[in-house]
Formats: structure tokens, C-alpha cells, sequence
């Protein structure tokens, strides 16, 4: 649904983004996350065609921004930041302007409007001026209007900033149901976002993408060794000789318990593999063999929180340009 080709952007005075790579398939809902100023809007811009890339090239369903942007774009929902609205006009007034901007047919208009509507939980506001919304009630306008046009991509910045935490998590849901539809970029600080809505993580740090993989599989990426916390009933010394002793092990390190609980009851370990493999079902069987009942299993990662600190905060040197950039005068 979208490719994104070695694209730069490149400025004179700040960093821009650098040989950006990645694609998204149809029902996809992709998280892109980075620090203030590692490039994600300046992407996003890039991807709706709002800016020109200095290099490389970005289709969408196969059509070229540079060389067909007027179909590109339709194919394109966007919903910026700051929602695009016009606070003297009614809810539908403002959604029917959209359409005709949109080229939905004017047949269809009608029909359209009143689906959005329903979709986004406006109905009975369509009378009111957008001026006196809530935020919240403003950022399902928005929505409303990215994708009012059935666009195939629809791309998101920050869409829950600055809500509360009910409308928060009605903007989430929506959010889950649009990815029922539509292929969905969604930029975010809120990581616990990503966790609950996106099946597909970019982090994008200095102007480069640093990461691409699916939530769940983000430790085994970055080289994190398996790791498990074992509560285990039987004494602590064989237990742990019995463990140390597995081939896959790399590690047994007891952990501090619980101190209402008898040291002759369990033992709580942390258990290391010595690659990445899954050591679970090693453990089961050693104990099961010892008559050693486990009582608590629990496989530990990184955080999302952990590691987005990890990749963005590490020191790195970004390679520089081996031509002097081109600037662009954008408006």
C-alpha cells in the first residue's frame, strides 16, 4: 500500500531525514515513534505530498507521489496535529466543503457525510459550530474529514494529544476500527498507545529509521536474550544446580521474595538463556523430572518505554550527506 524508497530530506541548517526505507500492507496499523525533531512529520509531509523529498521516491498502491501526485493524494487521508478545521462552520457545512475538495461526487455527498457521521459518533451535532466543540468532539471532526474520501492510507499525528483520558481512549477505538478499513500511520509520544492499537513499530531517531519490527518481537531484534522469572517450590541449592546445569542456561540469579514468604516454601529466580531461544519448555521438563512443582512462570522483555530510550538516546554519529544538500524553498 506504501513504499517509502531511500528517501532524504535534506536542508542546510538542520538535520532533515537520511535514506528513509520501509513499506506498510493493506490493513496494517504501523506506530511511528521518535523524539522531538528526529523527523516524523517532515516523513509524514513527505509521504502526503505536502513536501518534495530530495531524494528517492514514495508510491502509494503503486502510484508515484513526483509523478502522479493528484491520484496519490487522493488515495490519502491526513489528519495532522492540529485538525484542518473551519471554527465558523456546522459540522456538516464544514464536511460537505471537505467533499467537494475531495471531488467525492456530488451525488454521493450526502450519503457520505451521514456515514462519517455515524462512524465518528457525531450524530445530532450536525448542526453545531465547530467553534463550540470540546477537543475531543474536534478531533473526531477531523477524522471525519480524513477519511471522507475512503482513502486506501490514512496518516495520523499525534490524534490523541491533548485529550483527556476518556476521549482518549474513544479516539483509540476509533482508531482500531478504522484499521478495520483502511492501511493506518500513526505518529505518537504516548507509547502505551502503540502497545494497544499498532501490530508494527518505526522508530525513527536522527533522521533515520532505527527500528521496524512487531511489538512483540522487538527484543529479539535488538539481541535481548530470553529471559524468565521462575518461582519454583523445593529447596534453592539443587534447584539451582539443576538449572545452571541445562545447556541452554546462561544464568541463575535468585531474586528478592516476598518476605511473608517461608524460605522453605519456593525460590524466585531469574533465569537467563544464553541466546535468544525460548527456554521455557527446558525448564518445565527439568523441574517436572526433579518433582519440583513450578509455581509461577513468567517470560520478561524490555518495555516499549525501555527500549524507545534505548535506541533514542544511545549516542550515534549520522553519517553526513556526500553532496552538499539541496534546499528547498517550501511552503
Amino acid at each position: 500500500m506504501l513504499e517509502v524508497k531511500q528517501v532524504s530530506k535534506l536542508y542546510e541548517n538542520q538535520r532533515g531525514v537520511r535514506s528513509i526505507d520501509f513499506s506498510m500492507s493493506r490493513g496494517e496499523i504501523v506506530g511511528f515513534l521518535g523524539p522531538n525533531g528526529a523527523g516524523k512529520t517532515t516523513t509524514m509531509r513527505m509521504i502526503t505530498g505536502y513536501l518534495n523529498p530530495t531524494k528517492g521516491s514514495i508510491l502509494i498502491d503503486g502510484l508515484s507521489m513526483a509523478d502522479h501526485p493528484r491520484k496519490a493524494r487522493r488515495k490519502i487521508g491526513y489528519l495532522p496535529e492540529t485538525p484542518p478545521l473551519y471554527p465558523e462552520l456546522t459540522i456538516s457545512a464544514y464536511l460537505k466543503f471537505v467533499a467537494n475538495l475531495r471531488d467525492v461526487p456530488v451525488r454521493d455527498q450526502k450519503q457520505r457525510v451521514g456515514e462519517v457521521i455515524e462512524k465518528l459518533g457525531l450524530q445530532g451535532r450536525e448542526k453545531q459550530v465547530i467553534r463550540s466543540l470540546s477537543k475531543g468532539y474536534k478531533q473526531r471532526v477531523g477524522l471525519a474529514q480524513a477519511i471522507l474520501h475512503k482513502p486506501d492510507l490514512l496518516i495520523m499525528d499525534e490524534p490523541t494529544s491533548g485529550l483527556d483520558p476518556k476521549q482518549i481512549i474513544e479516539i483509540r477505538q476509533l482508531i482500531r476500527d478504522l484499521g478495520e478499513n483502511h492501511t493506518v500511520l500513526l505518529s505518537t509520544h504516548i507509547l502505551p498507545e502503540v502497545n494497544a492499537i499498532c501490530n508494527r513499530v518505526l522508530i525513527i531517531n536522527q533522521g533515520q529509521i532505527v527500528l521496524d519490527e512487531h511489538p512483540d518481537q522487538i527484543g529479539g531484534a535488538m539481541g535481548e536474550s530470553f529471559e524468565v522469572r521462575l518461582e519454583v517450590k523445593g529447596p534453592k541449592d539443587d534447584i539451582v544446580r539443576e538449572l545452571s546445569g541445562l545447556p541452554v542456561i546462561g544464568s541463575v540469579k535468585e531474586l528478592e521474595r516476598d518476605q511473608s514468604m517461608s524460605e522453605s516454601e519456593s525460590v524466585l529466580l531469574q533465569v537467563v538463556s544464553k541466546d535468544r531461544s525460548d527456554i521455557r519448555e527446558a525448564l518445565f521438563y527439568k523441574m517436572a523430572e526433579r518433582g519440583y512443582p513450578i509455581l509461577e512462570m513468567k517470560k520478561e522483555s524490555l518495555s516499549l518505554e525501555d527500549i524507545f530510550l534505548k535506541l533514542t538516546t544511545d549516542e550515534k554519529k549520522v553519517e553526513q550527506p556526500d553532496e552538499e544538500p539541496e534546499v528547498e524553498a517550501d511552503a
